[in-house]
């Protein structure tokens, strides 16, 4: 017995007048929402929320640690600072012990206007303009050996232009202690640390330090 219709495998015929079409053309079920967008809102609102909050906490924080108006204008404030340098760091003047890190310092001389040191004509030095020579004492106060080096002072003059040392003219001072000095606890070693100034400078300042990577301390030069 035959019944209507198409071979399954093959297509159906298209629906009779007024008739709805076949499962393959249904309405599908309508698809749920999703809630990725409600997440993301929530998420962005309460990172908004957190940066306000955050924001109103540092700025109380700092509002708090500020210093009033009568403690930074306070009697003695800056006297306690005594004279400093341009870089508003206090100092002291020669014949004064001063301390950076692992040192104390004593700038116990200061010679300006040098043409020429050394008398061994193969190591003599000349400078480009004039030679100061500042003498200092150099204190480990620390309980471990240390060294001290030349090099990591620096020398300022009245117009607070940075001047290096120049070791080579220093050789012919204080040989063991132009280049390098190791400093054992408790010993104290003097050197002369020389700077080839423009002949018409002044010196103003010097700054001490222990290493390359200290905060220094400034000595009046004046």
């Amino acid at each position: 017995m035959n019944y209507p219709g198409p071979h399954p495998q093959q297509p159906f015929p298209p629906p009779p007048p007024g008739y709805p079409p076949y499962a393959g053309n249904f309405p599908q079920p309508p698809r749920k929402k999703s809630g990725t967008g409600r997440i993301l809102l929530i998420v962005v609102v309460s990172i908004i929320a957190l940066c306000g909050v955050g924001g109103l906490l540092t700025h109380g924080s700092s509002k708090s640690a500020s210093p009033t108006p009568a403690a930074a204008g306070a009697p003695g404030a800056k006297a306690a600072a005594g004279a400093g340098d341009s870089n508003g760091r206090s100092s002291v003047g020669p014949n004064t012990p001063t301390r950076d890190g692992k040192f104390e310092f004593t700038v116990t001389a200061v010679q300006s206007g040098v043409a020429t040191v050394g008398n061994n004509s193969f190591l003599q030095k000349t400078a480009q303009g004039a030679y100061t020579i500042v003498s200092i004492t150099v204190h480990n106060i620390s309980a471990v050996p240390y060294g001290f080096s030349p090099s990591d002072q620096t020398l300022f003059d009245s117009q607070n232009r940075k001047f290096a040392n120049d070791a080579s003219a220093a050789m012919n001072l204080q040989p063991d202690t132009s280049l390098y000095a190791d400093i054992n606890p408790g010993n104290t070693v003097t050197a002369q640390v020389v700077f080839d100034l423009p002949a018409d400078a002044t010196a103003d300042h010097i700054v001490l330090h222990d290493s390359m990577f200290s905060g220094g301390t400034t000595v009046s030069l004046r």
